[in-house]
């Protein structure tokens, strides 16, 4: 039986991946054989002897002081995009909500309480919060990982034109990637395609078919 401490909330769907058999979860222990941490700061834990393993249930580790476990055999994981579903659907949520001004809109709102005039009052005042859809709107994705990927993905579907830049773009990333979004090779050009959007100048296009004359007809091919 292995003694696990918890050092933050851990969500019940991943303890209960924990063999109840093998594993004795607890969150006040001297002696754990493991660690299950999120965002608690071990840099300066002192460890007991018998501890194994350290798992951080997300991304990054710098709250764990790596080099201080590697010197006592202690075994450092994460969980690479164990929350990157979750955390694109917030990138998302919240392009949606700055774009449409939905945070206002409600805040606006909740001071209607005890208007005896609030239909009219909404019809008049609504226009304010329209905002802009995001469709055919231009988004910039710095980063193409687990988050970045899903994020840039679920643009090209709400019918944004996308650019990402990743500098360490790996190929599974890249084959996880929607064939329509533009992966630029330096993050510059992203910057160039900001000040172009931001000044008003039209980016290049491809060249259209010149325009008849109303009425004109248009001329046959000579088989």
């Amino acid at each position: 039986m292995y003694t696990i401490k918890t050092l933050n909330a851990i969500s019940p769907v991943g303890l209960a991946k924990l063999n109840n058999k093998q594993f004795d979860v607890a969150v006040d222990t001297d002696a754990p054989d493991g660690i299950l941490v999120r965002s608690a700061d071990m840099l300066n834990t002192a460890f007991n002897d018998n501890l194994l393993a350290i798992a951080r249930a997300g991304a990054g580790v710098n709250n764990i002081p790596l080099e201080r476990c590697s010197e006592q055999g202690i075994v450092v994981f994460n969980t690479p995009g164990a929350n990157a579903n979750a955390v694109a659907e917030l990138v998302i949520g919240m392009l949606i909500a700055g774009s449409r001004n939905v945070a206002a809109a409600a805040q606006w709102c909740q001071g209607l309480t005890g208007d005896p005039a609030m239909a009219k009052t909404v019809e008049k005042g609504k226009k304010q919060f329209v905002g802009n859809e995001i469709k055919g709107k231009t988004l910039g994705v710095i980063g193409l990982g687990a988050i970045g990927s899903r994020v840039a993905n679920c643009a090209i579907e709400l019918g944004m034109e996308v650019y990402g830049y990743d500098p360490y773009l790996s190929v599974d990333a890249a084959l996880r990637l929607d064939r329509h979004v533009h992966v630029v090779k330096d993050v510059n050009e992203l910057r160039i395609l900001r000040k172009t959007l931001s000044t008003g100048t039209e980016l290049a296009k491809p060249q259209q078919p010149a325009q008849l004359p109303q009425g004109q007809p248009v001329p046959q091919q000579k088989k």
